[in-house]
């Protein structure tokens, strides 16, 4: 059992987020679901990409912000053009620097491995072309990316 897991307050919708969130990412299950008095979902687990998460059908109190957001590390464009189109679809919309909130309200930073890489760059003059390219982007482009590194 890991130490620290994200909660996450939905308004009456858990079970669908979960089951949604869990069709995206191939390491994933869904794990106990609690019942409330009505019969939804009052509580549940699940695992994305092995990491646990508990979510709460909690009633429309609290709303998700940019305050927090999950960070999925991209190996490849393929991964990340596909993570943006699933999490964006049916209402989600995207923002800058590969941000982007899904159908939910959950904030998403979908982000190449590589992207750290070229950032902490010793040489500044490349990692500031990376910088000043990402910042022009909503989802990132990483052959975009590249070539602003190679200069």
């Amino acid at each position: 059992m890991q130490k620290i897991t994200p909660f996450l307050w939905f308004n009456d919708n858990a079970e669908e987020a979960i089951n949604f969130y869990v069709s995206i990412f191939k390491n994933s299950k869904v794990g106990t679901m609690t019942p409330g008095a009505d019969g939804k979902v009052m509580s549940a687990s699940f695992q994305l990409e092995g990491q646990e998460f508990m979510a709460l059908n909690g009633g429309p109190h609290f709303k998700f912000t940019e305050a927090i957001s999950l960070f999925v590390n991209c190996e490849t464009q393929e991964e990340v053009d596909g993570l943006w189109d699933r999490l964006t679809a049916d209402g989600g919309s995207p923002s800058q620097c590969g941000w982007l909130k899904d159908k939910f309200g959950l904030s998403w930073q979908i982000i190449p491995s590589s992207l750290g890489r070229m950032l902490h760059d010793e040489d500044r003059a490349r990692s500031g072309r990376v910088m000043q390219a990402m910042l022009q982007m909503q989802k990132i482009d990483l052959r975009a990316l590249k070539q602003a590194y190679e200069g």
